[in-house]
């Protein structure tokens, strides 16, 4: 499932216009990604919780030339699934 597609499907759910389901989509994406930006986290029950991790410097290399990359220190954002969604996908 693309953007798109969510965004018409919560329309289909909502009863609303694709316009405002696509806002109301864009806000949460926007303020997920805001709170992950502070270094909170976003634990949302029954869903799963998104959070950023500390990545450390390390060497890495380079398939096609077999040289030695420096991958410098950064942050990933991570998601874990929480435990009804584990068990509604299994």
């Amino acid at each position: 499932m693309n953007k798109a597609e969510l965004v018409a499907d919560v329309a289909d759910r909502m009863g609303d216009s694709k316009q405002k389901s696509e806002e109301a989509v864009n806000a949460v994406f926007e303020a997920i990604v805001a709170a992950l930006k502070k270094g909170d986290e976003v634990r949302l029950p029954a869903f799963g919780v998104f959070d950023v991790k500390d990545t450390a410097a390390r060497t890495a290399r380079n398939p096609q030339t077999g040289a030695e990359v420096k991958v410098p220190a950064g942050k990933k954002a991570r998601f874990k699934p929480g435990k009804a969604l584990k068990e509604t996908l299994n």
